[in-house]
């Protein structure tokens, strides 16, 4: 656990080579926390892979907590492990709310970034579709 702030500590975990190049993942929610799966994306042998879970999810703590827990907030988690871990710089890979944090991320700290990967984004027409859909999967699950 890294200590991010007087309140939250943030859980955090590596694998691969450590000799490796350095990829931190930033997982989806917000409030989904990491999982294993994710290593899957890369080769072991040839990545140091790191993962998180952000202030309010998975094993970090507080659980569940919104209190000192702004994008801004997590983009300094980020920073924080990446100087805790003492890596000059690193690849930044995440997906769905993963994406806007690497992205927010990427923007304070371009010097620490050597590559960006962002996948499952969506451009707000996808979002009000995916919405309209669920939304109406609701309204037919209460009719009946």
């Amino acid at each position: 656990m890294l200590k991010v702030s007087d309140l939250h500590l943030m859980y955090w975990e590596q694998c691969g080579n450590p000799n490796g190049h350095p990829v931190v993942v930033v997982h989806g929610g917000p409030g989904a926390g990491s999982q294993p799966s994710y290593r899957r994306f890369f080769d072991p042998e040839f990545y140091q892979i790191i993962q998180f879970d952000q202030r309010g999810s998975g094993k970090s703590t507080p659980h569940a907590s919104l209190v000192e827990n702004t994008t801004w907030d997590l983009v300094q988690d980020i920073e924080k492990l990446r100087e805790h871990l003492k890596i000059p710089e690193w690849q930044v890979f995440g997906g769905s709310w993963g994406s806007t944090l690497s992205l927010a991320y990427s923007i304070s700290h371009p010097d620490k970034v050597n590559k960006l990967t962002i996948f499952l984004s969506a451009d707000k027409e996808e979002y009000d579709l995916i919405l309209a859909e669920r939304l109406q999967q609701g309204y037919d699950l209460i009719r009946y």
